[in-house]
């Protein structure tokens, strides 16, 4: 798998997957002793996340280096919006919450200081750079979700979530990215390599850090 971009991207973060996998957050929706407090406390700021995510990627389709790319971005945009939203409020609904009551909460430091640094990149960088900033939420999420699938959870709102992202519609969806990202990589000079995978590495690291903050219910501290 290292002899192509995605390939060594992704052995540069495995020892981060490994924490995701191994975090009581995940590990408690596959056997059901996630409290729901921290399931929702998470709804709630990837809804947030979302609406940020969904402007980066529509940056990245403006950036993109040909017009089948352009459309593959803002469709993904467009989804991030649409689809996921939707499920949002379906799980809300689970939640005995909706969809207005999780956008008049604050957003949390971590989900603020991931969309920062997301946005900033996207925004300022390159194309490549872009696209190893939004990389992460598409692959960690789709191996993740993989991986859940095969345990399933006694626990009927977290395995709706786990379906959703172990299926075989959101594995379409990456697979599209990490051809475009497969294609890029011999395009790339050593130095915009070390910046994209850069990126790369750091939002996983936020990947980790937002599940950890949905475990923990972070609040501003002051």
């Amino acid at each position: 798998m290292t002899d192509t971009l995605s390939g060594l991207l992704w052995s540069r973060i495995e020892h981060i997957y490994q924490g995701v996998l191994a975090h009581p957050f995940v590990t408690g929706l596959t056997d059901g002793s996630l409290p729901p407090e921290s399931f929702r406390h998470y709804i709630v700021q990837d809804a947030h996340y979302l609406r940020g995510y969904a402007r980066a990627l529509a940056v990245c389709a403006a950036k993109a280096p040909t017009e089948h790319d352009t459309v593959m971005f803002a469709e993904h945009a467009a989804g991030a919006v649409a689809a996921e939203q939707q499920m949002h409020a379906e799980l809300m609904a689970e939640l005995g919450s909706s969809p207005v009551d999780a956008a008049a909460e604050p957003v949390a430091p971590t989900t603020r200081a991931y969309l920062s640094y997301l946005l900033a990149t996207v925004y300022g960088g390159s194309f490549a750079e872009g696209l190893g900033a939004v990389l992460p939420c598409y692959l960690i999420y789709a191996r993740v979700g993989e991986e859940l699938l095969t345990r399933s959870s006694p626990n009927k709102v977290y395995a709706q979530w786990i379906a959703m992202y172990g299926g075989e519609e959101f594995k379409a969806v990456v697979d599209s990215v990490l051809a475009l990202t497969d294609r890029l990589g011999g395009e790339l000079s050593a130095a915009e390599l070390d910046r994209m995978s850069e990126h790369f590495v750091t939002t996983s690291r936020y990947e980790w850090m937002f599940w950890d903050a949905g475990y923990r219910r972070e609040t501003w501290p002051i």
